[in-house]
């Protein structure tokens, strides 16, 4: 199946299953499908915490849960299954290439140059920090690099870098959205994580520059996006907000019992607030703007009477912000759970933007694979995209 084909279908079951996924239960208490699939609706409200917790952090099992009400969801499951790259354990990079690299940093880059494929090809490490990556593979493919990064000074520590660990690689200060002439006909892209537009910048101006290969991994889809994504290919005509797009990377894996527990009282503060504003302004949900970190660090009170002073509000008084704050704990479990369905299409939504990518590729005469690079555990953004210009 090409790419092309396989994302015809994905939009196809993407777009049936829309109503269940785009709703969001932070604004919309109730959403349609509630009363549509009542026992579904009615399950996932019986969960325990953990069990909700467990099911919002893991796409699959979340699929696999709305599917035993849902049996048609089993057709976004397959479309949305990617294989994970060959290993290729690399050799031992010496002990300078690393240097303050923290750990989980490390374990993406060692992942993500174990899973690329050598093409021969000078490289260019595009928006590239200090040239992590890029001193890695130039160490074990013995080939020059050059990295492309806007902040001058992460350029001056990567070049101090690269002469520690002995590598021929070089570094241009400049904004990789406004370089697309510094991309050169026969050469090795490679990016990890560049985020929205510095990816898909990267695909666009590298195909028309005649980049001989990519080595990419998308992240933050949503970057660069104001209202709704223009696809690259012609095969994904799926029309998403930056709504949409940020749904397909609010996956996390790593947080701390203090940072669950601060986002925990901050989604239950601002549900409560959220009431008390409905009810005196007589209106639906509304937007919030950032919320300082400081605010949430008060009482509940406290934070409710500056939220209401910045939008014009009148104060809720200490009655009611015991009840507001108690509504507040209860619709945050609420939302976990209703919200399990919305994540359950998490996944596959990634898998169409990165097919989106691949598509675009193919269509444009490069042999596409896609496959993860690492665990879910190190990155949840652990999609590689790899091409080949296919010679003429």
């Amino acid at each position: 199946m090409t790419w092309a084909e396989r994302q015809r279908r994905l939009d196809g079951v993407l777009t049936e299953f829309r109503p269940w996924w785009q709703p969001q239960p932070f604004r919309d208490p109730r959403p349609a499908w509630v009363e549509a699939a009542p026992a579904l609706a009615a399950d996932l409200l019986a969960l325990d915490d953990d069990s909700a917790e467990d099911l919002n952090r893991d796409g699959d099992a979340a699929l696999a849960y709305v599917g035993r009400h849902l049996p048609e969801a089993a057709a976004v499951a397959a479309l949305a299954e990617v294989a994970p790259a060959p290993p290729a354990p690399l050799p031992d990079p010496g002990r300078f290439w690393d240097w303050a690299i923290p750990g989980r940093k490390r374990t993406q880059i060692t992942a993500f140059a174990a899973a690329a494929r050598r093409s021969g090809r000078p490289l260019v490490d595009w928006c590239g920090g200090k040239g992590h990556l890029g001193r890695l593979l130039a160490l074990h493919w013995q080939l020059p690099a050059t990295c492309l990064e806007l902040d001058g000074n992460l350029c001056a520590e990567g070049e101090a870098l690269a002469r520690r660990a002995g590598v021929d690689q070089r570094f241009v200060a400049a904004d990789a959205l406004r370089s697309a002439d510094f991309l050169r006909a026969g050469e090795h892209v490679v990016a990890l994580h560049a985020c929205g537009n510095l990816h898909r910048h990267a695909l666009v101006a590298g195909i028309e520059q005649g980049v001989a290969a990519f080595d990419i991994a998308p992240c933050c889809y949503h970057r660069g996006v104001e209202k709704t994504y223009r696809p690259l290919s012609t095969a994904s005509s799926l029309l998403l907000s930056y709504d949409d797009l940020r749904l397909a990377v609010t996956e996390t894996v790593t947080a701390s019992p203090r940072l669950t527990r601060e986002r925990d009282r901050g989604m239950a503060w601002k549900l409560g607030f959220d009431a008390w504003r409905r009810r005196v302004a007589g209106d639906a949900y509304r937007p919030f703007k950032s919320v300082p970190a400081a605010w949430l660090r008060l009482s509940f009170g406290d934070c409710c009477r500056r939220l209401a002073e910045r939008e014009g509000l009148p104060s809720p008084g200490p009655v009611d912000t015991a009840a507001l704050e108690a509504m507040g704990w209860r619709r945050r479990g609420e939302v976990i759970r209703l919200s399990i369905v919305r994540h359950a299409f998490r996944r596959p939504l990634e898998i169409w933007l990165a097919g989106d990518l691949a598509c675009h590729l193919e269509s444009r005469g490069y042999e596409v694979a896609l496959r993860t690079f690492c665990a879910r555990e190190t990155t949840p953004r652990n999609l590689l995209l790899s091409a080949r210009r296919v010679a003429e």
